[in-house]
């Protein structure tokens, strides 16, 4: 159960046949005679044990147990247990416990220190180290208080950085963020670009249009840009929700379209024939993020803080989050949607030559 443990408190019936599978394939002797698996039993024993592992955890104080305990959940609510928070995007470091020696008294006072670090120039090294240092604690806080995005900004400001975004995302995940998920939506683009082309109907041919507009481009950006909006419309969600277009330069209007957005994408330009002046993320109607380069980066990081501000996927985009998550980022992708299953059949090298 200790080497289970350091990759998944909480495993689902999936894994636990994958585990008893490997274990009799090592050991035949030990398949179970009379039973259809071969193995039944040993998935039932490892499922009995995990969970009373977790309890001796909880008694001991492991936060990413006890934060799943009904005597924990906030003051005020009355949390069903189907409610209760669990890693369930492949979190490694889902509700982590202080490091060995500090205190909520000792990271607060850290938190404090960095909001005069954060307004210092040349001194990213220190911000970095008091980030990494106080990850529990804010982790904790994310994770069992899930305080108001602008509430969290007045107190992490150093959180809203790309390079933090990053590295809180690996923290929680131990993969990286950007890079791989660049790399990745390159990696699938051309059967991406294929899948569009055999889709049908008033679907088809809006990514028709975004077939003819990638081959008409040598823009690297504008293709991976084009590659998601395309995501979108193939899964029926509409990518005006993901990424929302200002063509002005009024700033008070900017800012008035901002409130009707929970999460999303926003590019400004002062006209319509003008290039884009500004890229930002919006979170629960305020702009947490400006001037990022491109819209694939700024996909990037909107991820990576739904990951790190333990949000829900927004329910018009819940299918092309759960690509991005389960098939392009290939976090937790054991359990897919019927949707999201047709698409990953689709992109496998078999799904691909025979669909």
């Amino acid at each position: 159960m200790q080497e289970i443990v350091k990759y998944k408190l909480y495993c689902k019936g999936q894994e636990f046949d994958m585990v008893a599978n490997a274990l009799i394939s090592k050991h035949p002797c030990l398949k179970e005679k009379g039973s259809l698996t071969g193995c039944a039993g040993w998935k039932a024993s490892l499922a009995n044990k995990l969970a009373t592992y977790r309890t001796h955890l909880r008694k001991l104080g492991c936060t990413e147990v006890t934060v799943n305990s009904l005597k924990n959940k906030p003051e005020g609510k009355s949390t069903p247990a189907a409610a209760i928070m669990k890693p369930w995007r492949s979190e490694v470091k889902y509700c982590p416990p202080y490091p060995i020696g500090e205190s909520e008294t000792s990271l607060e006072k850290l938190r404090e220190e960095l909001l005069s670090d954060v307004k210092r120039k040349n001194n990213r090294e220190v911000v970095k180290m008091k980030m990494e240092k106080t990850f529990a604690y804010r982790r904790q806080e994310v994770v069992s208080k899930s305080p108001m995005v602008d509430i969290f900004r007045a107190r992490w400001p150093a959180f809203f950085d790309e390079s933090e975004i990053n590295a809180e995302f690996k923290r929680i995940t131990t993969m990286p963020l950007q890079s791989r998920f660049l790399s990745q939506l390159d990696l699938h683009t051309f059967r991406l670009l294929k899948l569009f082309e055999k889709r049908g109907g008033v679907v088809g041919k809006r990514l028709v249009t975004i077939r003819e507009a990638i081959d008409q481009s040598d823009d690297t950006e504008f293709g991976r840009e084009s590659v998601i909006r395309g995501l979108c419309i193939y899964l029926n969600e509409d990518p005006e929700r993901l990424v929302k277009e200002y063509v002005t330069a009024d700033e008070d209007i900017i800012q008035e379209g901002f409130e009707d957005i929970t999460v999303g994408i926003f590019t400004v330009k002062p006209s319509n024939s003008g290039e884009v002046e500004d890229i930002g993320i919006v979170l629960e109607g305020h702009a947490v993020l400006r001037d990022l380069p491109s819209v694939p980066f700024a996909t990037a990081m909107l991820f990576g803080l739904i990951y790190n501000l333990n949000l829900d996927y927004p329910a018009e985009l819940s299918y092309t989050f759960e690509v991005v998550q389960k098939i392009i980022m290939e976090l937790e992708g054991s359990t897919l949607s019927k949707k999201a299953q047709a698409v990953k059949l689709k992109l496998s090298v078999r799904g691909f030559f025979f669909s």
